[in-house]
């Protein structure tokens, strides 16, 4: 392991991080892409004090704790500008022509937008992580009364901008496949050397939702295997319902603000503990689900035949002992999984969570070596979905015989297609 991360410096350079600082810097409620990027911009080694005192300051004056908000807004309303770092997304409100913003930290929506900024940073429109520079005009409520008097004028973005995905797809060519497995499971946080072929294959397939578009998964397993933790920590493309009510407003489309859900507007969309998991309106959520799991369209009020490639999780805890899963497997699924078999029909295919250990100790079950940078593999994640498809060569590797369904062959195209982008990209 020592070797392979030599190897993995020489070969990605600035991009091979320090998972074990990392992971012992992991700073209070930010997501790790969001460390690792701070840690490589700021932090030359372990030893430099300096560098993570200087992210600790940024945290502390630029990222408020929700008991912090008033203070915060106090501060912009004295001093009429500050400074927030937080995932700042960006809409059009077309009946104002304008472009407007979301701090979740500081609870405030419908913040004006300097049009030029959302032309040098788009992604601003699907959600990015970054400091926000806010200015405070009293005069807009002047003119405007039912507006909120509040301008984002600058933007500095966090993560990884532009990347040179050539440096990821010609680096795979250095090492051998169990190395590169090995490797991939490093950038997730876990050290290989805890975790047999069969369960870093398991781990890996978590990904395929993240690469490949309109995957359907469903994963059960016991608690503490890292499933949440890997979606919330691994790009900022997802989004993570955790149990609770969810409404068609928000996966499809708000019709009384006309904003886009997070179906539109997500890589993937996670539905986390499902056995708690409720829908307001379920008729009309889990009719549009169902379509949207078939074909990726969906619609809803004002909006007509939409498309997005979007992936959706689920996942669900379930209870295990020595010999196995305790019950059946479908005692662990949510009642709209169980009435209406169509949406399980949907999903492409079920990750065996129960095959994985329990993630119990930091210094056996992470990895203290080197992996590539969350952002950047995040950023890798997200490119490779909608470019050239693997699909075609799956055939030309595998033969499925006659009982496959045609629903079957799609699944098993898109989960194998997935694999073949994370195993072999080159």
């Amino acid at each position: 392991m020592l070797n392979l991360n030599e190897k993995k410096k020489r070969v990605f350079g600035d991009i091979a991080v320090n998972k074990n600082l990392a992971r012992r810097h992991e700073f209070s409620r930010l997501p790790r892409f969001i460390s690792e990027y701070l840690l490589s911009k700021y932090v030359k080694d372990e030893n430099d004090v300096e560098g993570l005192r200087r992210i600790e300051s940024i945290i502390q004056e630029h990222y408020p704790d929700p008991r912090d908000k008033d203070r915060f807004l106090a501060i912009l309303k004295t001093k009429g500008i500050l400074k927030i770092l937080d995932e700042i997304k960006v809409y059009v409100d077309l009946r104002r022509g304008v472009f407007k913003a979301m701090i979740p930290s500081l609870q405030l929506y419908g913040v004006f937008v300097r049009e030029g900024l959302v032309y040098d940073y788009p992604r601003l429109l699907s959600g990015i992580w970054g400091i926000g520079t806010l200015r405070y005009m009293p005069e807009l409520s002047d003119m405007y009364p039912s507006v909120l008097p509040v301008v984002l004028e600058e933007f500095e973005p966090f993560q990884v901008y532009t990347i040179d995905e050539d440096i990821f797809i010609e680096g795979r060519c250095e090492f051998t496949t169990e190395e590169w497995i090995n490797v991939l499971i490093q950038t997730i946080g876990l050290n290989p050397q805890r975790y047999n072929e069969e369960q870093k294959l398991i781990m890996l397939a978590r990904l395929v939702p993240l690469i490949e578009s309109n995957v359907n998964i469903l994963e059960l397993g016991p608690r503490a295997t890292g499933k949440t933790h890997l979606y919330r920590n691994i790009s900022t493309y997802v989004r993570i319902y955790a149990g609770g009510t969810v409404s068609p407003a928000q996966l499809f489309y708000n019709i009384r603000l006309g904003i886009v859900g997070d179906v539109g507007v997500h890589d993937v969309v996670v539905f986390d503990e499902i056995a708690r998991l409720k829908f307001s309106n379920a008729e009309e959520t889990i009719a549009k689900l169902k379509d949207y799991m078939a074909e990726g369209f969906y619609e809803r009020g004002r909006l007509k035949r939409a498309h997005s490639t979007c992936s959706l999780v689920f996942l669900g805890n379930l209870d295990i002992d020595e010999y196995g899963v305790l019950g059946n497997l479908s005692d662990y699924l949510p009642e709209f999984m169980k009435s209406d078999t169509a949406v399980l029909d949907r999903i492409h295919g079920i990750i065996p969570g129960w095959k994985l250990p329990k993630i119990m100790k930091s210094s056996e079950h992470l990895t203290n070596g080197y992996g590539l940078s969350a952002d950047y593999f995040s950023e890798i994640l997200h490119n490779s979905r909608d470019k050239e498809s693997f699909r075609g060569l799956v055939y030309e590797i595998f033969e499925l015989d006659s009982s496959f369904t045609i629903r079957d062959e799609r699944a098993f195209e898109k989960i194998a297609s997935g694999l073949l982008k994370l195993l072999f990209p080159n």
